[in-house]
């Protein structure tokens, strides 16, 4: 999945997500409009599984013993709550979506609903994952590329 060149690919990723995060923590709209455009230039896949694993690892951080339904509906509606009041044109479905996205759950079976981009709402996940969780989500990218990297140095069997 990461080209050959991934540490140049990592790092501009890696700074496109917190800067986005910084701009959703500032409740900019147009900073975070911006940032998540700039986001939608680097590489697609890696993008996706960087914000995934950032989710799921802010989801296990935040929730030690395990995601309940509950939970996930706690933290759907927080998510749009929180960023309703600044981003008015907030696609609750993008939320639901990253947030099924990064727990493995494919909506490819779901073939009425419209694509929509998920990873402006991952980055809404994030910001709010990162405060529930109290971890910067600084660390929280590190630890999700370092997990990829590592996962691509280990060979199938």
């Amino acid at each position: 999945m990461w080209p050959s060149d991934w540490p140049s690919s990592a790092r501009a990723i890696a700074t496109a997500v917190e800067a986005a995060v910084s701009a959703a923590r500032a409740a900019d709209e147009a900073g975070f409009g911006t940032t998540t455009a700039d986001l939608s230039e680097l590489p697609a896949d890696q993008v996706t599984s960087v914000l995934a694993a950032i989710v799921r690892d802010l989801l296990e951080i935040a929730h030690p013993d395990g995601l309940t339904g509950d939970d996930v509906r706690a933290v759907l509606e927080s998510v749009v709550r929180r960023s309703a009041t600044w981003l008015p044109r907030l696609d609750a479905a993008a939320v639901f979506s990253a947030l099924a996205g990064a727990l493995g759950i494919d909506e490819a079976a779901e073939p009425d609903r419209a694509w929509t981009n998920p990873q402006p709402a991952a980055v809404l996940l994030i910001e709010y994952l990162a405060d529930l969780a109290r971890t910067p989500p600084g660390d929280a990218v590190q630890r999700a590329i370092n997990e990829i990297a590592r996962a691509e140095t280990v060979e199938m069997p």
